[in-house]
């Protein structure tokens, strides 16, 4: 079937009534702020990251239930950095700006613009900003149910540590 614009819309939401095009949206961003979307804290509390906030971008609004997903952006301050955590499922970040390391298991790795990074289901990760200048920006994108994260526990954090790049970059 053809459509254009004088064309009704094929389909309606049965609980909301509105449209496809009514539950669509566009959202627009001015330095790295997506306005219509509030801010707010990385967790509801802890010491074990620091400098972090995000914006949930897609996925955890009324209407919003047809991705299985969520996109969020995450802000670390210059020298900040995420809780150390692994939980059973995966994750895709994105690097919008600022430059960083990735804490990936046993593994560190330089990021920055445009960086892709996956983290499998139960690997440990940590992210830092390392610039002094510039917050470390980035998408990430998670499946909408999903389980709490989990924090290592002094065995793992003693492997870790052993490793002395990791030694040297890790906050707990």
């Amino acid at each position: 079937m053809q459509r254009d614009h004088t064309t009704a819309p094929l389909s309606t939401a049965a609980t909301s009534g509105t449209s496809p095009a009514e539950r669509s949206k566009v959202l627009h961003c001015k330095e790295f702020r997506w306005q219509g979307v509030e801010e707010e804290a990385y967790k509801a509390e802890g010491s074990h990251f620091s400098g972090a906030r995000r914006q949930a971008l897609i996925g955890v609004r009324p209407g919003e239930e047809a991705p299985a997903f969520e996109t969020r952006y995450f802000e670390l301050a210059p020298g900040g950095y995420t809780s150390l955590e692994q939980h059973a499922h995966a994750h895709v970040v994105i690097v919008l700006r600022g430059c960083g390391e990735v804490i990936l298991d046993q593994r560190l790795e330089r990021i920055e613009p445009f960086t892709c990074i996956y983290i499998a289901p139960h690997a440990l990760h940590q992210l830092h900003a390392t610039s002094e200048q510039e917050p470390l920006g980035f998408l990430c994108i998670v499946d909408r149910e999903r389980d709490r994260p989990q924090y290592p526990d002094a065995t793992t954090l003693a492997w870790l540590r052993e490793i002395p790049k990791i030694a040297r970059r890790l906050r707990v």
